[in-house]
C-alpha cells in the first residue's frame, strides 16, 4: 500500500508528518472495492477526531526531536475545517417515555457529562453538545440510547407488548410452524447450516440431470473462495453437519432444515444505482425487486446410521429409502397435500433407489431416497445413508385453507388382496393409481405391501401385491360388493399395463 520511493529507509534524512482526517463512507467503500484492509482504514472507518489532527502531527513532531535527533521545520499546513459541534434539544421526558424508565435529572446529566457532552439547562429539557470525539451522536435518540446503557440494561423492566386483536399468524407462517414442529415430533433434529457453498456442490445438488444448465448468485466477498456460491438446494450443508458430527464420534443421525435457496434467473439486478438521500422512484425499485433471485423455502433431511440406540432385547434399525419417502407423506399429511411418490433420478441419489416427489397436479417438488455411494464415500460418510428434499412453498400452495378431517364410518371395513405380474418397467405407483380409480367409490384405501421377483414369474416380470379396503358410508358391505369392486380395479390395470392376476 506505498511504494520503495516512499518508504523511510537508512538513507532518509528529510521526513513528512501527515495527520489527515478522512470520510468514513468513502474510506469503508475504497477498503472493501480493492479488498485492501489496514489498521488506518479500521479507525477511519469509525470515525476519528477533526481536532486530533494537530496534536498527533505536533506529538510525532515532538518524539522525533526528542529520540531521534531530528530539527523540527516551522513550516506548516492547515487545510480544511472542521464542521460546528453538534447541539442537540433533549426534552425532560423523552428518555424516559422511550425506554420506559423514570431517569431522574441526576442520572440523565450525570451520564451525559461522562460521555464528554456540555450539558445545559433549557426550558423543558436540556440542550447537549456532543464532544468532538463522538460524531455518532446527532440525534436525541442517540442521547437516549447512550443514556440507558450507562444507567444499565438491567435496570429496564420486561413488559411483554400486547397483542393488537384480530391479528395473528399468517396462513403461511402456520403451515410452517406445524411442518417443522411434525419433523421435530417425528424424532428428527433441526440444524442450521451456512447458505455458502462451493460451485461443484450446486453443480451436483442443483438439478437432477448431469451436465443441465444451472445458475447461481457468485458472492463477491465471498468468506471462502471454496464457499463462493448461494446455495440451490439444503443438502450440501446438511451433508457437511453430518459429515462434522460423524467425525465426531456420533454416527447415528437424523436431521433437517428448513431455509431458503436461491434460484436466478434473468437479469440480476439493474445497471442504473439510485442516488444517495432521495427515496428512489417505484421504476426503480420494480427493477431492484425484479433482479432479486427467487427465494423458495426448501426441507431436507439426512438420516445415517441406526433410528436409535442399541439396548438389551432390542437390535437398532438402519435408516432406509422408505424412511425417507415416509417422512415426505408426513410433511404432506401435515399440509394436507397428496404427495405422490414415483420412481426417480437425481444425479445425487442412487441410481435405482431414489423417488420422485410431486403433486397431483404433476408439479415435481422434490426428490428422496438413498445417496449416491460415491457421493457419500468422497464426504466419507457411512453407506446406505438416506436423504430428501422438497420445496415446502409449492406444499404450501398446494394445500387448503382448512383442512377437513375424514368422517370415520361406523361399518365395518372389508379387505381384499390382489397380487398382479406386470412388466418390470412399469412403476408400482402407477399401477396402484390403476386400482385405486378403477374400484371406485367404496375403496377407502390401497397399499402396496410386496415385490417379488424370481422364481414362479416370467423372466422380465414382477409380482406386485396390493392390500385394498372397502368401506361403506351407509350399510355394511357383502364380500360380493367387495369382490366387485376389487374385479373393476384389477381390469383397469390389465387394460391399462397387461396387468395379470396370480
Amino acid at each position: 500500500m506505498g511504494g520503495a520511493a516512499t518508504e523511510v529507509s537508512d538513507s532518509t534524512s528529510n521526513v513528512l508528518v501527515e495527520a489527515a482526517h478522512f470520510d468514513e463512507v468513502s474510506i469503508g467503500r475504497s477498503r472493501r472495492r480493492h479488498k485492501l484492509p489496514s489498521e488506518a482504514s479500521k479507525r477511519f472507518e469509525r470515525g476519528v477526531d477533526w481536532h486530533v489532527a494537530d496534536i498527533a502531527a505536533q506529538r510525532v513532531v515532538d518524539l522525533l526531536v526528542e529520540l531521534a535527533g531530528g530539527v523540527a521545520d516551522q513550516a506548516g499546513t492547515d487545510v480544511g475545517t472542521a464542521p460546528d459541534a453538534v447541539t442537540i434539544a433533549l426534552p425532560a421526558a423523552f428518555a424516559a417515555q422511550r425506554i420506559g424508565i423514570d431517569f431522574t435529572e441526576e442520572q440523565i446529566t450525570t451520564s451525559l457529562v461522562d460521555l464528554g457532552a456540555v450539558v445545559e439547562k433549557a426550558d423543558g429539557g436540556w440542550t447537549v453538545t456532543a464532544p468532538n470525539w463522538r460524531n455518532d451522536l446527532e440525534t436525541k435518540e442517540d442521547l437516549t440510547e447512550e443514556i440507558a446503557r450507562l444507567v444499565g440494561y438491567d435496570k429496564i423492566p420486561a413488559t411483554l407488548p400486547v397483542a393488537p386483536p384480530g391479528r395473528g399468524l399468517t396462513r403461511v407462517q402456520q403451515q410452517r410452524r406445524r411442518l417443522i414442529q411434525s419433523l421435530a415430533d417425528a424424532g428428527l433434529t433441526e440444524v442450521l447450516a451456512y447458505p455458502f457453498v462451493s460451485k461443484a456442490a450446486n453443480d451436483t445438488f442443483g438439478v437432477a440431470e448431469q451436465g443441465a444448465a444451472r445458475s447461481a448468485v457468485k458472492l463477491a466477498n465471498p468468506i471462502s473462495e471454496e464457499h463462493g456460491f448461494l446455495r440451490t438446494s439444503i443438502l450440501p450443508g446438511l451433508i457437511e453437519v453430518a459429515k462434522r458430527n460423524h467425525s465426531r464420534g456420533f454416527r447415528d443421525l437424523a436431521l433437517f432444515e428448513s431455509g431458503l435457496v436461491f434460484l436466478p434467473s434473468g437479469t440480476m439486478g439493474t445497471p442504473s444505482i439510485p442516488p444517495l438521500g432521495v427515496k428512489p422512484s417505484d421504476e426503480v425499485l420494480d427493477a431492484l425487486y425484479d433482479g432479486v433471485p427467487d427465494q423458495p423455502l426448501h426441507v431436507a433431511a439426512v438420516l445415517t446410521g441406526h433410528d436409535s440406540p442399541a439396548a438389551a432385547g432390542h437390535t437398532p434399525r438402519l435408516w432406509d429409502w422408505s424412511d425417507a419417502l415416509d417422512i415426505a407423506r408426513l410433511a404432506g399429511d401435515v399440509l394436507g397435500v397428496e404427495v405422490v411418490v414415483s420412481q426417480g433420478a437425481h444425479q445425487a441419489f442412487h441410481p435405482g433407489r431414489a423417488a420422485q416427489l410431486s403433486l397431483r397436479t404433476g408439479e415435481v417438488v422434490g426428490y428422496a431416497g438413498e445417496l449416491h455411494p460415491k457421493l457419500l464415500a468422497a464426504h466419507d460418510m457411512l453407506a446406505r445413508s438416506v436423504a430428501l428434499e422438497f420445496n415446502a412453498d409449492a406444499l404450501f400452495e398446494a394445500a387448503a385453507d382448512v383442512i377437513v378431517a375424514r368422517h370415520i364410518s361406523t361399518f365395518p371395513v372389508a379387505t381384499q388382496d390382489v397380487a398382479l405380474v406386470v412388466p418390470q418397467e412399469i412403476p408400482a405407483d402407477q399401477v396402484l393409481e390403476a386400482l385405486r380409480e378403477g374400484a371406485g367409490e367404496l375403496l377407502e384405501d390401497v397399499a402396496l405391501f410386496d415385490v417379488y421377483a424370481g422364481k414362479g414369474i416370467e423372466v422380465g416380470k414382477k409380482s406386485l401385491a396390493f392390500g385394498l379396503r372397502f368401506r361403506a358410508t351407509d350399510r355394511t358391505l357383502t364380500a360380493d360388493e367387495a369382490s366387485a369392486a376389487r374385479e373393476s380395479a384389477v381390469a383397469l390395470a390389465a387394460e391399462r399395463f397387461g396387468a395379470v392376476q396370480r
